[in-house]
């Protein structure tokens, strides 16, 4: 069984491939993923979101590839590992290209999408608009509607932020992990750690600014008159204590798309892969299984 016992170990995990120019930006973009499992039940795609790149799910890939599936965990452009050049946008469309093109890199027709805050946002256009590439989709404590934390969208602000230094941006974002946890035993050093380490210099520091300036309401306003044309089985997986991504928006987006399953977990907030991962993998599994026994019934 996969153990990472730091984020470096998980970092040196990660696969690197190149996106040719056109593919996503005006130029080759690289993405650092981990792919890993055998893959006899699926393959899980999981997407994390701002400001947490692929080890988010550090505690969760392991307990998936044990279960039979093949697990791949990107990190999206300008987070974590991956491309974080200035040159780029980072938009959840742009992200969602970046994701097919990577899938169709793997040679991958279709996988179980999982998206996570921001990475939701991503799932939710995967699952309108490239719909033969989802053949399950999780949703959990996703941004939409026009639900953004306000302390995330001012990091997007340059002038507030770039003169300012890296160690103002750790500390904002420390705070940011503890209260996103129900469980303070959780909040580990190694967890802290690891994901502080992709903005933990200057450079890092920039990239964020440039993911934070991404963030719009538009871009998910603009999915909702689409949420009825989602065919995929869905599950809105929720961390109930969640002080950013509220219940209501997850109980509206499952009331939204057809047939959607709505699992809440009670003591478990936004960081809810490290808060509960037992617990989330769980449900995951069980949502998987059910979904594939309902499609061989033929329900």
């Amino acid at each position: 069984m996969i153990d990472w016992t730091t984020w470096e170990e998980f970092k040196s995990s990660q696969k690197e491939i190149e996106l040719p120019a056109r593919a996503v930006a005006h130029i080759p973009v690289t993405i650092r993923y981990i792919d890993t499992g055998q893959g006899f039940k699926g393959t899980v795609l999981l997407m994390h979101g701002i400001p947490t790149w692929g080890y988010l799910y550090h505690a969760v890939i392991p307990l998936l590839a044990q279960a039979g599936y093949r697990v791949i965990a990107p990190d999206f452009l300008g987070h974590g590992w991956s491309d974080r050049r200035d040159r780029f946008d980072r938009s959840f469309q742009d992200q969602a290209r970046m994701i097919i093109a990577l899938l169709d890199s793997l040679q991958l027709d279709a996988v179980d999408v999982v998206g996570h805050d921001t990475g939701g946002a991503v799932a939710l256009i995967l699952a309108i608009e490239h719909q033969p590439r989802v053949n399950r989709l999780v949703i959990t404590n996703s941004v939409c509607y026009d639900s953004f934390d306000d302390d995330m969208l001012d990091f997007g602000h340059p002038m507030r932020w770039k003169p300012r230094p890296v160690s103002d941006l750790i500390a904002a974002l420390e705070e940011s992990l503890a209260m996103g946890l129900s469980n303070p035993t959780r909040l580990t050093p190694e967890f802290c750690a690891g994901i502080l380490a992709p903005w933990s210099s200057e450079a890092g520091k920039l990239s964020l600014i440039r993911n934070a300036s991404a963030l719009n309401a538009n871009q998910t306003m603009a999915l909702v008159d689409r949420h009825g044309s989602i065919s995929a089985p869905t599950m809105i997986l929720w961390g109930m204590d969640d002080p950013w991504q509220k219940s209501e928006d997850g109980m509206r987006l499952s009331n939204e798309i057809p047939g959607a399953l709505f699992k809440p977990l009670i003591g478990a907030s936004h960081w809810v892969q490290q808060d509960a991962p037992e617990e989330f993998t769980e449900a995951l599994l069980e949502f998987l299984a059910n979904a594939a026994n309902r499609v061989v019934e033929g329900i």
